[in-house]
């Protein structure tokens, strides 16, 4: 379960406001990639709080308000389409990632980032935390909003494009969703680079 082991670190070596940071939708075959950055109070306790894939969609609904309401500041950022296919999904991860972070109402001074990779360009110290999501409170809140911040936007997509059931899968590319794309070609919010072994 994640606690405040790695915040507290940080704070020990005189940083004040300690931003998490997670991401969410880097695997799907559709949308954007979205990064969310949230400060929570000193030891704030918030029941339920984990990695977002360990929880329950109607879970994560509850848990995105409570966080929002809570957080010292919180920030929500996208990586585009466009930024996917012009580079590619690490970067347009980075990209998403720094929006989140600098977007904060309440500047960060340290940033905690989820997996082993620093982004390009981050202006703060940080530090990566491999399945930070499971061992750090903030950066489980951050992965928290950004899959439930993306998974509202598919929904919307849904509406839109309602012939590749983005409601179900999110995007990801589950058989249903291959042979959706299969049967209809891709759609203006398909990632056409991930799509050379689906759509020849």
């Amino acid at each position: 379960m994640p606690d405040y082991q790695y915040e507290k670190a940080a704070a020990l070596s005189g940083f004040k406001y300690i931003c998490g940071v997670d991401e969410a939708g880097r695997g799907p075959l559709a949308g954007p990639v979205c990064a969310a950055a949230v400060i929570l109070p000193e030891g704030l306790e918030i029941e339920g709080v984990n990695d977002s894939k360990k929880l329950s969609e109607r879970k994560r609904e509850q848990l995105f308000d409570v966080i929002k309401e809570k957080a010292v500041s919180w920030c929500i950022a996208y990586g585009s389409l466009e930024e996917i296919e012009e580079f590619n999904i690490l970067e347009a991860t980075f990209l998403a990632m720094n929006r989140a972070i600098e977007g904060l109402d309440i500047k960060a001074d340290f940033a905690l980032i989820d997996g082993n990779r620093v982004p390009r360009g981050i202006s703060i110290p940080c530090e990566t935390v491999v399945k930070g999501d499971s061992h750090s409170m903030s950066i489980a809140a951050a992965s928290i909003l950004a899959k439930v911040a993306r998974d509202r936007l598919m929904m919307e997509y849904d509406e839109k494009y309602p012939q590749y059931n983005f409601k179900k899968h999110k995007g990801y590319g589950t058989k249903e969703h291959t042979n959706l794309i299969i049967e209809h070609g891709p759609s203006k919010i398909h990632r056409l680079s991930f799509l050379k072994n689906i759509v020849k």
